[in-house]
């Protein structure tokens, strides 16, 4: 067996090059861009108004003059206007162009009007309440460098330069694959000796959120028949997920298929827990990557975010991030196993602090959903209440 720090830095090594894609702009939200996006004007592109008021020249208010007869209106979205007499003033809508002639803005807030003429009331400032053009971004500055996860305000940059299609980074095909003859369908009433299928739908809608549209598959506890769909899954996808099948039961036969259908092994059982038996391989003519983990529901969910998520952050050019917090209360890890305690992370006093879930083992499928994340113990080590330790996220810590 290896120790968690030499099984997480062999997943890492063996990540891929997924390549790019183009997809439309409605479609890009929660990918990875591809490439750099640059300024194709200036932004804004003109000198706009920041408030509704009025646009004059502010040579009349060094002239000394406080009132002004109005002599048009500049709404948002028209062709740029002239304000003929410096004496007079234009009113103006935001985001209006600002007048030719004109080169300040003063909000209606500050004025007086009647009988089509406004007084100012306030201090004026030359140049106030207008949005230079070019005061955000040339054109040509790079606004979106590549490797950019994008959200809704990366999206909007998009739009702004006309970027109706988008050049992302590939996702990988995947497969979410069950073992076992113990495994029922969601709709059948299982019998004593039976449990329903959830493994594959945890997986698929974890799948989801990395916007992975996984497909699912059940394997039986049959060794002819394990090696046929697999053969089938190594050529269709780039990723195999599984669950089950990797321990050292007489009808655990993964290992042993793997082996025979010529997947190369690059490690089997880690040092840690829960999740001890995880294998993990690549198919090297089909260059399909395989994570087989424990079929017990915390194992399994344990490790996809232990392993699989920095593997596909780092296949996509992405951070993996743990987070610091403090531990409430102690807790020794005896064992000479990494131990992942399911925990809830939460805001006491101003800072972030976790709490340990007690749970049944690792086939303890509901305290899956009172935890947000996983705490790393290491080996042999005592923890003090108070101490920081990191914690591996598995969900948002706040909503």
């Amino acid at each position: 067996m290896i120790s968690f720090s030499e099984a997480l830095q062999l997943v890492l090594k063996h990540s891929v090059d997924l390549g790019e894609e183009k997809v439309l702009l409605n479609d890009s939200v929660g990918r990875v861009l591809a490439e750099k996006i640059y300024a194709d004007r200036d932004f804004p592109p003109f000198d706009r108004a920041t408030k509704d008021g009025i646009a004059i020249n502010y040579k009349a208010i060094e002239k000394g003059l406080i009132d002004f007869p109005i002599s048009d209106i500049a709404a948002a979205g028209n062709p740029q206007k002239e304000l003929h007499n410096s004496e007079y003033c234009m009113e103006i809508m935001t985001g209006a162009v600002i007048p030719k002639n004109a080169d300040t803005v003063i909000m209606y807030e500050h004025l007086s009007i009647a009988q089509g003429k406004v007084r100012v009331k306030e201090t004026v400032k030359k140049g106030q309440n207008i949005h230079q053009k070019g005061g955000d971004e040339m054109k040509g500055a790079t606004l979106l460098k590549d490797g950019v996860l994008l959200s809704a305000a990366e999206i909007g940059v998009l739009a702004s330069v006309g970027k109706s299609e988008v050049l992302v980074k590939k996702l990988p095909k995947i497969c979410v694959i069950s073992t076992g003859d113990e495994l029922v369908d969601v709709n059948e009433v299982p019998q004593p000796h039976q449990l329903r299928k959830s493994n594959t739908y945890t997986l698929k809608a974890i799948l989801q959120g990395e916007k992975i549209i996984a497909n699912r598959l059940h394997i039986n506890d049959d060794k002819e028949i394990t090696k046929k769909e697999l053969l089938k899954a190594l050529k269709r996808y780039d990723v195999l997920l599984l669950s089950g099948g990797v321990s050292k039961g007489k009808y655990d036969y993964l290992p042993e298929v793997f082996k025979e259908i010529e997947v190369k092994k690059i490690f089997h059982k880690i040092k840690q827990r829960p999740g001890k038996p995880f294998w993990f391989g690549n198919h090297e003519s089909s260059q399909t990557t395989i994570f087989a983990f424990p079929g017990n529901p915390v194992s399994t969910f344990a490790n996809y975010h232990i392993y699989f998520k920095p593997w596909i952050n780092k296949s996509l050019g992405l951070p993996s991030v743990r987070i610091s917090v403090i531990l409430d209360e102690t807790f020794n890890n005896t064992t000479d196993l990494t131990r992942f305690i399911q925990a809830k992370v939460q805001i006491a006093s101003g800072k972030l602090v976790v709490s340990l879930i007690q749970a049944n083992g690792s086939g303890d499928l509901t305290s899956l959903s009172k935890a947000n994340g996983f705490v790393i113990f290491a080996p042999n080590t005592p923890y003090k209440k108070g101490e920081v330790v990191q914690v591996i996220a598995t969900r948002r810590f706040f909503k």
